[in-house]
């Protein structure tokens, strides 16, 4: 596993044990982490929940009247350092 799903499983494990249920996805250029935010959550897990997705890249929150709320996470794959980085017509 990449070193990118490494960090999104982490980080879903996290949030599953406080209580989340997640779900990962993996993109071209990035693994998600979602889980679906109860309305009931206390402050503390709250806090927990943010030290756990700090360790992502990016993170939000989708909240909306239909679907309730969504907590994201994502997490940039590893640029490989050695080859042809900037593909075919990439000039240095």
């Amino acid at each position: 596993m990449p070193a990118s799903g490494g960090t999104a499983a982490a980080i879903a494990a996290r949030l599953s044990a406080i209580g989340l249920p997640t779900r990962l996805e993996e993109h071209t250029r990035f693994t998600t982490v979602e889980a679906e935010v109860p309305e009931t959550l206390s402050a503390e897990s709250w806090r927990e929940v943010l030290d756990v997705v700090a360790e992502a890249d990016r993170f939000g929150l989708l909240a909306t009247s239909l679907n309730g709320r969504t907590l994201w996470a994502a997490v940039r794959k590893t640029v490989p350092t050695t080859g042809d980085v900037g593909g075919p017509g990439y000039q240095r």
